[in-house]
Order: C-alpha cells, then structure tokens, then sequence
C-alpha cells in the first residue's frame, strides 16, 4: 500500500514565545483534495512552512510519502504555489522561464535544459492554456493566469504533492473555474493538493476533504462534516486571528 502523501504526528512550532501550532495531527492519502481553512494568523502558512521544511519544528514530525520533507524537495515531489503578493511580478522573467524553474531539479551539473525539460515545459504550458502566452513577462498576466504558470511550474517539476495557498484570491470567477477544474484532472491523475483557500462555499464543490485549522487541527474529514455551524464559529469566533500566519 502506498504511503500517505502527508503524516503529520503531533506537530508544535514556536516562534520564540508564540505557539503558531501545537499538536497537529494531519494524514493526507494520495490523489486527495484537500481545503485548509483558517483566518489569517491560523496557522496555515506555518504549516505550509513545515510541510516545505523550512521550519523547524519544537516537537513532532512531517513525513511525505514516507520521507523527509527534504527528500521530498531534492527529488522533486514538492511544489508550492504562492500567494500573489509573496512574488515580485516586475521581475524581468518571461512565463516560459518560469514553468522552466520547475525542471531545475531534472537538469544536468551544467544546468542546460534538454529535448526532454523543453517537452515537460510545452506540456505544462498546454495544460494550463498559457501556450500563447510563454513570451509574456509574468507580470502582464492577469490574476488568474498567473496563478496557472505556477502551476505549469509544478506539472513540469512533475511533483506529486501540490501546495497552494490562497490560488482564488483577486481572479475572478471565470478563472477561479479553470483552476478548479485543473486541479480535479490533477487529482484524477494522482497529484495529492493541499490547497489554503478562503472560499468556503467552493471546499464542498472540488475538494475531497477539508481541514479546519486555528493553531491545532479543530477538524478533519469530509466537508459537510468540517464546515458545521459549530465548527466555523470555533474557528472564526472571536479573537481567532491572535497569532503568527
């Protein structure tokens, strides 16, 4: 039986003083869609943060597919999608370089792209719609498209794990739409997405299960369940956005 994609057990991260997780416990199967939901200062991007390993934890462990989150960057089986505003979208890069990026990992000490890193970017290109589009600045694409170049990235990279965080904030719905059903031809394939969303009303549409976080895991499981009344209220109560992101 294949390893889960994720295994978190009894995760706590501190920064200094201040808890931004304690006690996360997290299994995540392949081939899942999954909504993180939380308000700003959860503990979503700490989490991210701790799936990627670039934070060390205070007790606990990560596992994806069995190994080191580190493993799992240096053999490619990890790719993040960031929110907008963690990117300078003035950066001199055209889309293709960018889907490009992806492939860093495949490529040879001489860091030349082959026949083979050409085709992987082409495709991904393709399944995203941006073909026409590889020559453009990455900055000159609207929300929407930009957010499909960095998942072109990932296809390229061809990561089985997808993170993304917050893929639906400033596009809009006609975008929001093609992403979604990018992501469920994704999963369909295999890719296991853990995906960092403020839509609450779209979890039950696209995602398999839903994760309901403020600094420990409240709940868990199939989206009716999660997305209680109940629930929401202890998430969203006040004073819910206290801490780190």
């Amino acid at each position: 039986m294949d390893p889960p994609a994720i295994t978190i057990d009894t995760l706590t991260v501190r920064y200094g003083d201040v808890l931004a997780l304690q006690s996360v416990d997290m299994i995540l199967q392949q081939g899942r869609i999954c909504g993180l939901i939380g308000v700003n200062g959860s503990g979503k991007s700490t989490l991210f943060k701790s799936i990627m390993g670039l934070v060390t934890p205070s007790s606990g462990t990560v596992k994806l597919f069995g190994n080191s989150p580190r493993f799992s960057r240096k053999n490619n089986l990890l790719t993040y999608v960031p929110q907008s505003e963690d990117v300078d979208w003035t950066f001199p890069v055209s889309v293709h370089d960018v889907v490009m990026m992806g492939r860093y990992g495949h490529l040879g000490p001489m860091r030349r792209p082959h026949a083979e890193d050409r085709d992987a970017v082409e495709y991904a290109l393709d399944r995203v719609g941006l073909t026409e589009l590889a020559g453009r600045q990455i900055g000159e694409l609207s929300g929407g498209q930009r957010k499909r170049a960095f998942v072109a990235r990932g296809i390229a990279q061809q990561a089985k794990l997808m993170l993304l965080d917050e893929p639906f904030a400033g596009v809009d719905r006609t975008s929001e739409a093609t992403m979604t059903g990018l992501l469920q031809q994704l999963r369909g394939e295999g890719k296991t997405i853990l995906i960092s969303t403020h839509d609450l009303a779209g979890i039950p549409k696209f995602c398999d299960e839903a994760l309901l976080l403020h600094q420990r895991v409240l709940a868990h499981g199939n989206p009716e369940d999660v997305l209680t009344t109940d629930n929401l209220a202890r998430a969203f109560g006040e004073g819910a956005g206290s801490g780190p992101a």
